[in-house]
């Protein structure tokens, strides 16, 4: 299991998850993302960016809700194909 970065990021990107992760799982590009974005092969699973969030964004994968499942998908591509993932955040 790994942990979802979700719409109420978007525009937000507070960064204090940032500052939590033990391993520097969280990523994003200065200037061009609207949001954060978890590394699901780096993330190991601790939940310490969760409690961290102002914005209550953070989930584990599982606890994800319904209408925020997109952004599982939404973080992993962002590893694969940053333009690709971008297109897919709400605007």
């Amino acid at each position: 299991m790994t942990y979802t970065i979700t719409s109420p990021c978007v525009d937000t990107m507070d960064q204090s998850c940032v500052d939590v992760c033990p391993v520097d799982c969280i990523h994003f590009d200065e200037g061009v993302d609207k949001m954060l974005y978890i590394d699901p092969d780096e993330c190991i699973d601790c939940g310490a960016c969760e409690p961290a969030c102002p914005v209550s964004a953070i989930y584990a994968e599982d606890d994800v809700p319904d209408e925020e499942e997109a952004f599982k998908e939404i973080n992993v591509l962002w590893y694969q194909d940053k333009d690709a993932a971008r297109a897919k955040v709400p605007a």
